[in-house]
């Protein structure tokens, strides 16, 4: 159908959404169902629609009233509530089409002030702390070095964000930089198998580098997603995952890296909106992993010291994954000497003698 409809029952959980019912509430199908329609609303039209439900299911004939979501609380939708009884089953179920527009006779009715959500405000500023704690850190991080800015990036969100971090780097193949997770000394065996593991045996995480595409379970139906460990026991069952989110960097076009976070026992599941500040800061780790490292410099970066929440996590790196920090090989300098500095090479940037560089944009001026 053209039109937004919801197949609830009469406690107002969601069974059925079809396509423009997903549209309308912003909240995929699969979300959404198991979870009471009646929470999409806002706060005042809750009880009123429970109720409304609540009489149709009983029998009591098809209803009709104003309602708001809370994602677009200026906007009246006119809910249609009608009995429907599915084959096989003992008790109606209730048919909720919505149109734009007001029930008769509520539209001299004012809309009652919304009061703000201290909770909602609280984890709102949390989530901006820390995309304001993940850019600090990425300008603090070395251009060039893509695999120390994805472990660094991986630092500020352990124990900050999830209780699990695993970081895999996308340099013409697929290979694990390192794996953060919970101090907990049980944990430890497991932290370093997980550092161990090929990455290419995680369908999640080879996904999300071949094509771009992200994921966000909440309580994951497909236990094998993250792999297994020696013993063949899944990883997200052994580690107890109750929400995970896979979040490649870079998409859409050549993938970076890989992001996977978990949450585990009776930790909040990850929300829409912490997937959409994820999302951002994945787009801000992706550039700053791009960062071409600049003219003239040779050797590797010194590296930043960008370390995990000392409280909330602890580290392991894959065995075989050589050290960036061993220097290059080559002629060291006599004691005492300095070594010559080199000369940047003639390129667009940087002008030849008697070149003038190029000036400011249009519209501004410099001196």
């Amino acid at each position: 159908m053209p039109l937004p409809v919801a197949l609830i029952d009469r406690e107002t959980v969601v069974r059925r959404l079809n396509s423009a019912a997903t549209g309308l509430t912003g909240v995929r199908a699969g979300y959404a169902t198991g979870r009471p329609l009646a929470a999409l609303l806002t706060p005042g039209d809750r009880a009123a629609f429970r109720s409304q439900a609540a009489a149709v299911a009983r029998g009591e004939g098809d209803r009709g009233l104003t309602v708001r979501l809370q994602q677009r609380p200026a906007e009246p939708l006119l809910a249609t509530l009608t009995a429907l009884r599915p084959p096989d089953e003992p008790h109606p179920a209730v048919l909720v089409v919505f149109q734009a527009g007001r029930a008769r006779g509520s539209g001299a009715a004012p809309s009652p002030p919304e009061v703000p959500d201290l909770v909602e405000s609280t984890r709102h500023a949390e989530l901006m702390d820390l995309v304001d704690l993940m850019t600090t850190a990425l300008l603090q991080l070395p251009a060039g070095e893509a695999e120390s800015v994805l472990v660094g990036a991986a630092g500020v969100l352990c124990g900050r964000f999830a209780g699990w971090v695993v970081a895999d780097l996308v340099d013409g193949g697929l290979r694990r930089a390192v794996a953060l997770g919970p101090p907990d000394p049980t944990a430890t065996g497991l932290l370093h198998e997980v550092a161990g593991q090929d990455p290419t045996r995680c369908p999640l995480v080879v996904e999300a580098a071949r094509a771009g595409n992200g994921a966000l379970q909440v309580q994951p139906e497909d236990i094998d997603g993250f792999g297994h460990d020696a013993s063949g026991t899944a990883l997200l069952v052994r580690a107890e995952v109750s929400s995970l989110m896979c979040v490649p960097l870079g998409a859409p076009g050549r993938v970076a890296g890989v992001l996977t976070l978990f949450r585990t026992g009776p930790a909040r599941p990850f929300s829409m909106a912490e997937g959409r500040t994820m999302d951002v800061m994945a787009r801000h780790i992706a550039l700053a992993m791009r960062r071409p490292r600049p003219a003239g410099a040779e050797g590797p970066a010194r590296t930043a010291a960008v370390d995990p929440d000392a409280e909330g996590c602890a580290s392991a790196s894959p065995a075989s994954q050589p050290s960036s920090a061993t220097p290059p090989a080559g002629p060291r300098p006599a004691p005492g000497s300095r070594p010559p500095r080199p000369r940047p090479p003639d390129g667009p940037g940087r002008p030849r003698p008697g070149q003038e560089a190029p000036g400011p944009a249009d519209g501004c001026s410099s001196a």
